[in-house]
C-alpha cells in the first residue's frame, strides 16, 4: 500500500505523481504521435512528389501503352487513407484511456480516497488529473491535425485522386474540431471514471459518449453556417459540402430529398415530369465556408467540454462533501 500512496500535497508533487503513475500511457501516446507525424511528413513530401510525377506522366500519355509509376499513385492513396483514420481515431483513444485509467482505476482501487484523506483535496486531485493530460492531448492532437492539413495541401492541384476538402474524413482530419473532440473525450472519460467506479464500465461510457458526440457534430456541422444555393439544369452538378438538394418545379418550389440524385434513368425522368421539374437546386457550403464551419463546431464542442468539466467538479464536491458531513 505504501507504493500506492501519493506524495505530499503541492502542484509539482501532484504532477510528478501523475507522470509516474501514467508513464506507460504517456510513452505510448508519444510513440503514436511521433509515428503518425513521421508518416504524415513522408506523405506530404516524398510520397506526394512521387504520386504527382506519376500523374503528370499519366496525363501526358497519348499512346495506348504508356509507362507511369502506378505503384506511387496507389501507395500515396493507401497511406493517405490510413493516416487520415489514425488522426480521426485520436479522440477515441484519449477517451478510452481517460475512462479506464485516468480516474476510474484510482477510484476503483481506493487510491483516490486515500489521497483525499491524506495528501490533497478531492477537487485539487481531480484538477491535477485534467490539467497535464489536457495539455498533452492538445499538443499531440493539434500537431497531427496540422501535419495532416499540410500533407493534404501538398497534393492539392497535383494529384488527381486527392480527396476533396469536403470529403468527410478529410474535412474533419484537417481541422481543429478533432482537437476539441479529443478534449471532450478526455473530460468525459475522467467523469465516467468518477461515476462508474470501474475501469471497464468507465471505458465503455467514455467511448459511447465520444461516438455520440462525433455523430452529433457531423449532423450539426452543415447547419452551423449560412448555406449557399445553386440552381442548375437537370441533372444536377456541383461540388462543396452538401446540405440539401432536390428539384425546382415550374412554380419555383423546391422539392427535396429525392432518391434519384443525378440519375437519368427512365423512372427518374418520369419522376421529374411528374413534378414538372425545370431545374435542380443544391444547398451547399463552398470552400470559403470551411473555416467558419470548423471554428464554430470547435467552439461548441469546447463549450460542452467546459460544461462537463464544471459538472464533474460539482459532482465530486457534492459527493465528497456529503461523505465528510456524514463522517462528522
Amino acid at each position: 500500500m505504501t507504493a500506492l500512496t501519493p506524495p505530499a500535497p503541492g502542484a509539482p508533487h501532484l504532477t510528478r505523481w501523475l507522470i509516474r503513475l501514467h508513464r506507460p500511457a504517456l510513452l505510448f501516446w508519444t510513440a503514436v504521435v511521433v509515428t503518425v507525424s513521421g508518416v504524415l511528413l513522408w506523405l506530404g513530401g516524398p510520397l506526394a512528389d512521387a504520386s504527382a510525377a506519376a500523374w503528370r506522366a499519366y496525363d501526358a500519355c497519348q499512346a495506348s501503352a504508356c509507362r507511369y509509376d502506378q505503384a506511387a499513385i496507389l501507395r500515396y492513396k493507401d497511406v493517405y487513407t490510413y493516416t487520415t483514420y489514425a488522426v480521426l481515431a485520436a479522440p477515441f483513444l484519449v477517451a478510452a484511456w481517460a475512462g479506464a485509467a485516468l480516474t476510474g482505476r484510482e477510484v476503483e482501487t481506493g487510491t483516490a480516497r486515500l489521497a483525499w484523506t491524506q495528501s490533497t483535496s478531492p477537487l485539487r486531485w481531480f484538477a491535477s488529473r485534467l490539467a497535464l493530460p489536457a495539455a498533452v492531448v492538445t499538443a499531440g492532437t493539434g500537431l497531427l491535425v496540422l501535419l495532416h492539413h499540410l500533407a493534404w495541401s501538398a497534393g492539392r492541384g497535383r494529384i488527381d485522386t486527392l480527396e476533396s476538402w469536403y470529403d468527410p474524413p478529410t474535412f474533419y482530419a484537417n481541422g481543429p474540431v478533432v482537437v476539441a473532440l479529443a478534449l471532450a473525450g478526455l473530460v468525459a472519460g475522467a467523469l465516467a471514471g468518477l461515476l462508474r467506479r470501474g475501469s471497464l464500465p468507465a471505458l465503455a461510457a467514455a467511448l459511447g459518449f465520444t461516438g455520440l458526440l462525433w455523430y452529433g457534430v457531423q449532423q450539426a456541422m452543415p447547419h452551423l453556417w449560412t448555406k449557399a444555393t445553386a440552381v442548375t439544369g437537370l441533372p444536377p452538378t456541383g461540388g462543396g459540402l452538401g446540405v440539401d438538394e432536390g428539384i425546382v418545379t415550374a412554380t419555383g418550389a423546391h422539392v427535396s430529398n429525392l432518391t434519384c440524385g443525378n440519375s437519368e434513368t427512365d423512372d427518374c425522368l418520369a419522376l421529374y415530369d411528374k413534378f414538372d421539374a425545370v431545374g435542380w437546386y443544391r444547398d451547399y457550403h463552398p470552400a470559403s465556408h470551411y473555416w467558419p464551419l470548423q471554428l464554430t463546431a470547435t467552439a461548441l464542442v469546447l463549450a460542452l467540454t467546459a460544461l462537463l468539466t464544471l459538472l464533474a467538479f460539482r459532482l465530486l464536491h457534492r459527493e465528497t462533501g456529503l461523505r465528510t458531513g456524514r463522517s462528522t
